[in-house]
């Protein structure tokens, strides 16, 4: 029985063996990851804000009431003449003319702004005054002539009061008046009537020369 080529086969196989094992032995160990890095913080949230008017529009010397909210703000800023204000919260104005205000929200994401107008009205015309009445202006623009002792002529004063009355007349063409002729308690009553009646028709002439129509004029003589 030949035993040789059974041990040459087995000397290679234990070789071969060997050589595989050498070659596992040899291998180095796989080298550790490096740490990942931390992950980045989330970014701030851009600032949010908003601002209304109620009522938008006001007469002078009324007032609005401005309201806001925000978020995400640290520092909230309402011009003009507000200020510094809290995240959310009102505040009454009262402009003396038409006026936007603005409203800054800063913090760490940024900043953001609002704005809302304030309309303030014109104030109404005065109201003209009221007219005077016909009566009242009568009263104002007529005036009475004065006659010198038992006499009917004209004195220089009563000329010039009869003037404003000759104009005041032309200005009212639709009015109609009576002269009335007075004396005063001296002398007889018949004969005082004619004193009156020669002095109402004594200005009767004067107003008709200055350009009023005669037929506006009457008289009557109460004597005294």
């Amino acid at each position: 029985m030949n035993l040789a080529p059974r041990l040459l086969y087995r000397t290679g196989l234990i070789a071969a063996f060997a050589v595989v094992v050498l070659a596992f032995g040899c291998k180095h160990p796989p080298k550790a990851l490096p740490p990942q890095p931390p992950a980045p913080a989330p970014a701030a949230a851009r600032p949010t804000v908003t601002l209304q008017a109620s009522p938008t529009s006001i007469n002078k010397g009324d007032s609005s009431t401005l309201s806001w909210n925000s978020t995400d703000a640290t520092e909230l800023t309402i011009e003009p003449e507000v200020g510094a204000v809290t995240a959310q919260g009102s505040s009454k104005v009262s402009p003396s003319e038409s006026s936007t205000y603005k409203i800054t929200a800063s913090g760490p994401g940024g900043s953001a702004s609002a704005t809302a107008t304030v309309t303030v009205n014109a104030p109404p015309p005065p109201r003209p005054p009221a007219q005077p009445s016909l009566d009242e202006l009568f009263l104002k623009e007529v005036r009475d002539a004065y006659f010198d002792y038992d006499k009917a002529d004209l004195r220089p004063d009563a000329r010039a009061a009869l003037s404003k009355t000759a104009d005041f007349l032309k200005n009212y063409p639709q009015l109609r008046v009576t002269i009335e002729g007075h004396c005063d308690e001296r002398g007889s009553t018949e004969y005082n009537l004619g004193l009156g009646d020669r002095r109402a028709t004594a200005v009767k002439q004067f107003i008709v020369s200055l350009g009023v129509s005669a037929d506006r004029l009457s008289t009557v003589s109460f004597g005294k």
